[in-house]
């Protein structure tokens, strides 16, 4: 793995130290990258801390606990998923053919909250009067 252009960033030591030890039915590996993590082998899930986090986007938001998290699908079976609004950034790969998507931002998202927060999805709906359009 190659680490992120922020990987030293003293925030991302935080989340690396907390990663779980296992998620779903894999566990974690030792990574040659700082700020990574990765489980299965080989890899299922794989996560890179110090990303530069992506700015407005039209990709699919959802809130799992408390964290947005965009999915890119553009690569399917791998999904990258990126706790959205997060300082640093944080990406999450999964490869859906061996792991689930949702079971691994839902192990990662205590970590993930770690990471301040400057952002959050929106919708249109969350920006217009909705009662004017009727």
């Amino acid at each position: 793995m190659d680490p992120a252009k922020d990987a030293n960033n003293p925030r991302c030591a935080d989340v690396t130290v907390r990663l779980p030890a296992t998620i779903g039915d894999f566990e974690k590996r030792t990574t040659n990258a700082q700020s990574t993590g990765a489980w299965g082998d080989p890899a299922a899930v794989l996560l890179r801390c110090g990303i530069e986090s992506t700015g407005p986007t039209t990709l699919e938001c959802v809130a799992v606990d408390g964290v947005d998290w965009i999915i890119d699908r553009s690569r399917a079976p791998l999904y990258r998923f990126e706790a959205y609004g997060r300082s640093p950034g944080l990406e999450v790969i999964v490869d859906s053919k061996k792991a689930s998507g949702t079971e691994a931002v839902q192990e990662l998202g205590a970590v993930a909250k770690l990471l301040p927060q400057t952002r959050k999805c929106s919708s249109v709906s969350d920006t217009l009067d909705l009662s004017k359009l009727q």
